[in-house]
């Protein structure tokens, strides 16, 4: 199951004890599993670069701690379920050629 997979990597892999989840991410895994496309995924765990946990203030890798899914959604693209595990900010991906390569800048006068 999908709670079993982020269960898995939560205590396997980051050394935590527990794993919780919001309502909204409740209500999201139930549809997710009623779908054999879509339950077979892997995860990918969407968290803070400075710490194993939740929490970017919990630095390093801390042992036993829980682990909250605020949200989950599909990267149909990428092939995977993504955990959302605190407040993560999504960009765009840059096109090919991004729109930086046509700025010019005139540094022949005075502001």
């Amino acid at each position: 199951s999908i709670k079993t997979k982020i269960s898995k990597i939560v205590t396997e892999v980051y050394g935590g004890g527990s794993v919780t989840y919001s309502e909204k991410a409740e209500g999201i895994i139930a549809k997710y599993e009623a779908d054999p496309a879509i339950r077979i995924l892997p995860i990918c765990m969407s968290k803070t670069q400075y710490s194993l946990t939740d929490d970017p203030k919990k630095l390093g890798a801390p042992k036993g701690f829980n682990i909250n899914v605020k949200d989950i959604y599909v990267s149909a693209g990428a092939g995977f379920l993504v955990a959302s595990l605190g407040d993560i900010t999504f960009i765009p991906g840059l096109p090919i050629k991004p729109a930086y390569y046509k700025i010019d800048l005139d540094f022949s006068h005075d502001p």
